[in-house]
């Protein structure tokens, strides 16, 4: 058994690459925090379950894409399966880097993931 130092260090194995295809996420429990892991685009993100707007569980809501600014008055919808949207409030954010769309000064935490052999690993 590892002692809690040489965990922290190894870091908190959450699935297998095979149990989270692109376009999936799963909510786990790491050492009390509640954290969404994500596949996108075959890369894996995690972010903390929690939306800094008003707490609302910010990974459990829909994985979708945004409108995406254009020259004209027409709306195109881009970045397909990287944007989570919390289901509380509609608040949009990048799944890569936490940051809120409407408002990049307001970020969801991130926590480095890594891939070690065939683990997702969440390093705190």
């Amino acid at each position: 058994m590892s002692s809690p130092a040489e965990t922290r260090r190894d870091g908190h194995p959450v699935c297998t690459v095979d149990e989270l295809a692109p376009g999936q996420r799963r909510i786990v429990e790491v050492e009390g925090r509640s954290i969404g892991v994500f596949n996108v685009a075959g890369r894996f993100y995690a972010l903390h379950n929690g939306c800094p707007h008003k707490g609302g569980a910010l990974c459990e809501g829909p994985i979708c894409g945004t409108t995406m600014p254009t020259q004209g008055t027409d709306f195109e919808y881009g970045r397909d399966g990287s944007i989570v949207r919390c289901a509380w409030h509609g608040w949009e954010f990048d799944i890569t880097t936490g940051e809120a769309l409407a408002d990049p000064k307001f970020r969801a935490r991130r926590y480095p993931v890594r891939v070690d052999g065939e683990q997702v690993v969440i390093e705190l």
